[in-house]
């Protein structure tokens, strides 16, 4: 039961005690706790049940990870200032919950108000469509070091694919923050208490994120997400800033065209950055896992498409071979974690990395022994070739030109539009 219903029956509760003594009020008791119970019952914003024809399903998700010196929030901070930013959603619905973690915070982080609309550009907000987020009933909360909390649930209009604007006029604040800097997207920053400001346009601008991760929506039983997996590639590196073209963005596109996938919602679970077996940018994937993966809602898929910086930081021929058959390993241990819970498990292939900073006759035999693996062994319900569908057909240890930054190891816009039509989408139906 959500705080709303519980302050509600803290309230009848009172109301209680004045009947207590007086038989004469029985009849009005009776009534209360009728009106009490179908009100409560029947309202799904009340309870925090979606109806029972309808389920929570995740349609945006970011990875939470401490944020590094020089992506901290710019001057003037975040404590007792305003920050507006901006997300895009997968899929649609008329009722949402929010996620804001401070999980690698020393101290408490308190949200004076909260406030979400839909994003009208720039930072500005469609004020028709604006209202304030409570938490167990109560406007003002506050996150202590390590926790994750959920906004009451509350009615909003939600088309699928539309940008959202979630608005946190901050009290006091840690000065280790949990964010996400990969956004690809700005936020805005206003001094003292903005939070209903129709326009940001003289705000401080920055590209990350902090404190949100994620939404949760009420969709029909036949919707359900996907989870992507990744590091620095599916966290948008080579897509275009605001622009929303990650190839997970690219996906959900995909997903929504496709009248026969338009329940399925993509939650993009990238770290720029990131590795498989230890702790690079970010909690590493495997103990990431349970965080990213099953704690999502409903989530029905899992892409794993990472494993790249393990092998381009691997030393040596030895240790080459050791981090492709660790990998391997790791990828075995997430597949029977996501089967256990009903997860089907899709591999995507490693692209190639010639003439990057990670080319090594020792990373590329790495990367093909992880590579047929994937393609070859079984493990995985479905496979994604991702380096096929990206790779040179005339120099296939490279990138195709037309789909490269010039880095030679992340794609650009194209590259990242390409991956996206390589994933078939009847592996979603």
């Amino acid at each position: 039961m959500s705080g709303k219903s519980y302050m509600d029956n803290i309230s009848i509760y009172k109301r209680f005690q004045s009947f207590r003594h007086s038989f004469a009020a029985l009849p009005a008791l009776i009534g209360l706790l009728f009106t009490l119970i179908c009100f409560t019952f029947s309202n799904p914003e009340l309870t925090g049940m979606p109806n029972s024809d309808k389920e929570w399903v995740g349609t945006w998700s970011t990875a939470p990870q401490l944020v590094e010196p020089h992506n901290m929030p710019p001057e003037p901070g975040l404590s007792h200032n305003s920050l507006r930013q901006v997300v895009r959603v997968s899929l649609g619905g008329d009722s949402l919950r929010v996620r804001f973690s401070n999980e690698f915070g020393s101290s408490p982080v308190t949200m004076d108000a909260v406030h979400i609309a839909v994003s009208a550009g720039s930072g500005a907000i469609d004020p028709n469509t604006h209202q304030a987020l409570r938490f167990d009933g109560e406007p003002v909360v506050t996150i202590e070091p390590g926790a994750v909390i959920m906004s009451d649930p509350f009615r909003f209009v939600l088309e699928p694919r539309s940008d959202v604007a979630i608005t946190i006029h901050f009290g006091d604040t840690s000065p280790d923050v949990t964010g996400h800097p990969g956004s690809r997207t700005t936020s805005y920053l206003l001094t003292g208490n903005k939070v209903s400001a129709v326009d940001f346009s003289d705000a401080v601008q920055t590209d990350h994120w902090y404190i949100i991760n994620g939404i949760d929506v009420v969709a029909s039983e036949s919707a359900a997400a996907v989870v992507v997996l990744g590091n620095s590639i599916t966290d948008g590196r080579g897509s275009g800033t605001n622009k929303q073209n990650r190839w997970t963005d690219e996906l959900a596109r995909r997903l929504q065209e496709s009248h026969d996938t338009r329940n399925v919602a993509v939650l993009n679970m990238g770290i720029g950055g990131n590795c498989v077996l230890r702790n690079c940018l970010g909690p590493a994937a495997l103990s990431r896992f349970e965080r990213d993966v099953i704690g999502q809602a409903r989530v029905h898929w899992l892409i794993i498409f990472e494993g790249i910086n393990d092998i381009g930081q691997a030393q040596g021929t030895e240790g080459s071979a050791l981090v492709a058959a660790s990998l391997i390993t790791a990828y075995e241990q997430m597949i029977d974690s996501a089967h256990a819970r009903g997860i089907r498990v899709y591999g995507a292939t490693l692209l190639p990395f010639g003439d990057s900073f990670y080319d090594s006759p020792d990373h590329e035999s790495a990367r093909n022994k992880v590579n047929e693996w994937i393609r070859s062994s079984g493990r995985f319900d479905a496979v994604i070739d991702l380096d096929a569908a990206l790779r040179d057909p005339e120099n296939p240890l490279h990138l195709l030109p037309a789909a490269d930054t010039g880095d030679h190891l992340h794609p650009n816009e194209t590259g990242h539009r390409m991956m996206a039509e390589a994933v078939d989408l009847m592996l979603f139906k």
